[in-house]
């Protein structure tokens, strides 16, 4: 169903409330999402965006509801990813020969991921602008790894919309479509989550391309993401968090990750979280066993946390596995300006803390000497040394 968002702009997408991973199964989603496309109807008509191919044929059913396909002059593919073009290969079939405007990696994208279909591909670059009539026209700004290589946002001069694909979005459902309309807090959650998931490897990028579109001095009345809620109260206000997110963010939160075989280390765990409240009573303290949490839900409190602390026993000369696999994960994030602490159990050999530290210091972090290991089960003066590694790691 066609939605008005804003003058002649419509909201042409499909909220998903059944979806609950991304990315394969590598991003957890837990309160739905939406995969928006859009309609602009001046003196020429533009798509910008599909849907996951999944909803192809309802997104096409539903577009012929709403409008003549061969009516649509000019299709826009900010971001060739299936998620936003799973569509295009079916609606190329009712309306071939259609210009689809597409940066030159685009192109790359979709021929890789569709074959050579002889679509009338015009590449754009930023600053390149198409006239849709009526005295507006659409502006081209590449988003290069924001988060592909051949990302763009797209703008519509005149109303004042930015969309922006997948930067400023979020894994939420909002049946209202606005970000006004959304739970608050939820929104704010998923738009971090979101951040830090898949767009923090790239925050030097990001902070570029924020003075790269300020500096273009346009203003923006609404961003229309990819994904979640279109913000039109407040626009820049998402902007703004990702400028603060950009720039190797943290707020006064310890966040303590461990797994455990026979619940030494996770005393160690809870002993370590009842030390930082009484060395620093302001600061939030989350504790976490990664075997029973969402790696998403984790990675998004290390975004947030000046520091860490990880502990797993020692296994086979090494960390258990699930452990393992979020140190995997983490390294990929590229969190920058954070502290960490080890600690874990042992019987017979005790690599564990060493391997940690290891992996930690390859993903970016700054570990500190000070560390509890502990000879089988943790004893008084295991726990005693709590108060030096807090004390260093939030020093």
């Amino acid at each position: 169903m066609k939605r008005t968002i804003k003058g002649n702009v419509s909201w042409i997408g499909y909220i998903d409330w059944e979806l609950e991973s991304f990315h394969g199964d590598d991003y957890s989603i837990l309160n739905g999402s939406s995969q928006n496309a859009y309609l602009v109807e001046e003196e020429k008509t533009v798509l910008i965006d599909t849907v996951w191919a999944p909803h192809r044929f309802e997104f096409i059913e539903n577009l012929k509801k709403e409008s003549d396909l061969n009516k649509i002059d000019y299709i826009v593919a900010n971001h060739g990813e299936v998620d936003h073009s799973g569509a295009l290969v079916e609606l190329m079939k009712e309306i071939p020969g259609k210009p689809i405007y597409c940066t030159a990696n685009a192109v790359k994208s979709l021929e890789g991921q569709y074959g050579k279909q002889g679509w009338d591909f015009h590449v754009v670059k930023t600053g390149d602008s198409l006239d849709i009539g009526n005295g507006k026209k659409l502006i081209f700004v590449e988003m290069r790894m924001l988060h592909w290589p051949d990302s763009m946002a797209t703008y519509l001069t005149g109303d004042n919309v930015l969309f922006s694909n997948d930067a400023f979005g979020q894994h939420y459902a909002v049946e209202e479509l606005f970000n006004d309309k959304a739970d608050q807090c939820l929104l704010n959650k998923e738009a971090m989550k979101y951040y830090a998931n898949i767009l923090n490897p790239f925050s030097p990028l990001v902070s570029k391309k924020i003075d790269e579109i300020v500096g273009l001095n346009i203003p923006i009345d609404m961003i229309a993401p990819s994904h979640g809620a279109i913000w039109r109260e407040n626009p820049l206000q998402i902007v703004e968090k990702y400028a603060a997110w950009s720039k190797a963010y943290q707020e006064d939160q310890f966040t303590i990750i461990y797994d455990t075989m026979w619940q030494g280390t996770e005393k160690i765990a809870h002993c370590i979280a009842k030390e930082v409240q009484n060395v620093s009573p302001d600061t939030v303290v989350k504790v976490f066993n990664c075997s029973k949490s969402d790696k998403n839900e984790i990675m998004t409190e290390v975004f947030k946390s000046r520091a860490i602390a990880l502990g797993s026993p020692t296994v086979g000369n090494d960390i258990l596995s699930n452990l393992a696999g979020l140190l995997h994960f983490l390294k990929s994030l590229k969190f920058r300006n954070k502290k960490a602490a080890v600690f874990g159990c042992y019987g017979w050999s005790g690599e564990g803390n060493k391997v940690l530290a290891e992996q930690l210091k390859d993903s970016g972090f700054d570990v500190v000497d000070e560390n509890i290991k502990s000879l089988w089960n943790p004893e008084a003066g295991d726990f005693d040394k709590a108060n030096a590694l807090v004390n260093a790691v939030l020093g």
